[in-house]
C-alpha cells in the first residue's frame, strides 16, 4: 500500500519534488537538533575544564545555536545532489549558496565566541581588563576572520578554488595596505601603548590637539573614547596616542596626592625693612616664634653695628616664613610630601610669590583646600604691612580722584595755618 501511494506521488512532478523537499527539511531539523545538543555536552565538558572564568564565554549566547547550523549545511549541501526531483540547472546554485551560508554560520559564531571571550575577561577580571584590555586585539582577530570569510564567499560564489583567490592578492597587496593603513597605525600604536602600559581604561588623560580631557572609557581597535569635564566624548585614533604626545594623571591618582601650585603678586612698593613696631607686632604669630627668635638673636649679635652693615629682615621675608609655617600646620596639607614657597622673577605686574604643596586627589576637596588657603592668606596679608597687585579699576580711579582738591578753596581749606 505504501509503494502504491509512493508511485502514485510519483507521477505528479510537483508532488514528488514537494515531498523530497519536505524529506530534507526534516532531515535538517534533525540535524540540527542532535548537533545542538552534542555540541551543548561536548562544550559543556570543555568549559567545566577552563573553569568558572570563560565558561559563559565558550556557552554564551550565538556560539552554539551558529555552529549546529554547519551540520544541517552540509546536509543540505550533499542532500540535494541525492534528491533527483531539483533540476540539475538549479542544484549549482543551491550548493553555492549554501557554501556562502556555511562560511557566515561559521564566521559569525567564531566572531561571537570572540565577543563573549571579551565580555568575560572584563566581567570576572576588572582590574586585569582596566590595566590590559585586549578589545584591540579581539576587533583585530574579527577583521582577519571576516577577510578570511570573505574570501571563501568569492570562491564559493565564483566557484574557483581559495588558493587560488589568495594568490591573486598578492599583486594587490600596495592597494591593501592603503585600504587597511589606518588599521595597521593602530594595531602597531595598541600594541606599543600596551606593551608600555602608557594608558589603561579610567585614566584621567589630557590631549590638548584634540580637545580632550577626562578618563578614557574605551580602548578599541581604531579609537580611544575620552569623556571629557562636561560630559562629552571625545573619540581619538589610537595611532595619535602613540605618535602625539599626552598627559596621563595616573601617577597623581596613584600617589593620593595633587599639587596646589599658584602664586600671590605682591606689590613690590609695599616690601620695606621691618621697623621696632613691626617687629613687637609680630610677637602675636605663634606659628613663626622659631623664625622670629632666630632673627632677634642675629639682631641682638649685631646691634653694635650700622644698620646699613647688618642683614635686617624685612616684610615680605616674614611672611614667606608664615606661609611656609602655616602650610605646615594645615590639616589638609600632605606633609610627607614637599612644601614650598618660593619668589619668583619679579614682573610689572608684581613680585610672585608662589605656594607649592600637596593634598588630595578628590576634586572638591582639592578646590576647597586651595581656596582656604589663599583666602587665609589674602586676608591676613594686611598684618605684615603687604598689599597685592591689582589692576587699577574703576573704583579705585574714583577713590583717588575725591581725595584730590577740586579748587584752590580745598587746597587752602585743607592747609595748616
Amino acid at each position: 500500500m505504501f509503494e502504491d501511494a509512493l508511485a502514485s506521488v510519483r507521477e505528479h512532478p510537483m508532488a514528488w519534488l514537494a515531498l523530497q523537499l519536505l524529506l530534507l527539511i526534516l532531515a535538517v531539523l534533525v540535524s540540527y537538533a542532535i548537533t545542538r545538543a552534542l555540541l551543548v555536552r561536548i562544550l559543556g565538558r570543555a568549559a567545566r575544564r577552563t573553569g568558572p572564568r570563560f565558561d559563559d564565554a565558550i556557552l554564551g549566547p550565538g556560539v552554539i545555536p551558529r555552529l549546529a547550523q554547519v551540520v544541517p549545511a552540509l546536509v543540505v549541501y550533499y542532500g540535494s545532489t541525492l534528491l533527483p526531483a531539483i533540476p540539475d540547472a538549479a542544484l549549482p546554485a543551491l550548493r553555492r549558496f549554501v557554501s556562502v551560508y556555511l562560511v557566515v554560520a561559521i564566521m559569525t559564531a567564531i566572531m561571537s565566541l570572540l565577543t563573549a571571550i571579551g565580555a568575560a575577561y572584563e566581567q570576572y577580571d576588572p582590574e586585569r581588563a582596566r590595566m590590559h584590555p585586549i578589545k584591540s586585539y579581539l576587533q583585530l582577530g574579527k577583521i582577519l576572520v571576516g577577510m578570511v570569510a570573505a574570501i571563501f564567499i568569492a570562491a564559493a560564489l565564483f566557484d574557483r578554488d581559495p588558493l587560488l583567490i589568495l594568490s591573486g592578492l598578492g599583486a594587490m597587496t600596495a592597494v591593501l595596505m592603503l585600504i587597511f593603513k589606518d588599521t595597521i597605525q593602530s594595531f602597531v600604536a595598541g600594541l606599543q601603548i600596551s606593551a608600555n602600559d602608557m594608558l589603561r581604561v579610567g585614566d584621567w588623560i589630557e590631549m590638548p590637539q584634540v580637545k580632550a580631557d577626562g578618563h578614557a572609557i574605551d580602548l578599541s581597535l581604531h579609537t580611544v573614547k575620552v569623556q571629557n569635564m562636561d560630559n562629552s566624548i571625545t573619540s581619538i585614533p589610537t595611532w595619535r596616542l602613540f605618535s602625539e604626545s599626552f598627559r596621563n594623571w595616573r601617577g597623581m591618582f596613584d600617589s593620593g596626592s595633587r599639587l596646589i601650585q599658584r602664586a600671590l603678586l605682591l606689590d613690590q612698593t609695599s616690601i620695606h625693612f621691618l621697623g621696632a613696631a613691626e617687629w613687637e607686632g609680630l610677637q602675636r604669630f605663634a606659628l613663626i616664634d622659631d623664625h622670629l627668635a632666630n632673627k632677634r638673636a642675629e639682631f641682638v649679635m649685631a646691634a653694635d653695628l650700622d644698620p646699613v652693615n647688618v642683614r635686617r629682615s624685612t616684610n615680605a621675608g616674614i611672611f614667606r616664613a608664615y606661609v611656609r609655617a602655616y602650610l605646615g600646620a594645615h590639616p589638609h596639607v600632605r606633609h610627607d610630601m614637599d612644601i614650598q614657597v618660593r619668589q619668583l622673577q619679579p614682573t610689572p605686574t608684581g613680585l610672585p610669590l608662589e605656594i607649592y604643596c600637596y593634598t588630595a586627589t578628590d576634586w572638591q576637596r582639592y578646590e576647597s583646600v586651595q581656596a582656604e588657603i589663599f583666602e587665609h592668606l589674602l586676608s591676613i596679608l594686611p598684618e605684615f604691612g603687604l598689599r597685592v597687585f591689582q589692576q587699577p579699576s574703576g573704583v579705585s580711579k574714583a577713590a583717588s580722584e575725591s581725595r584730590l582738591p577740586r579748587s584752590i578753596d580745598d587746597v587752602f581749606a585743607h592747609t595748616p595755618r
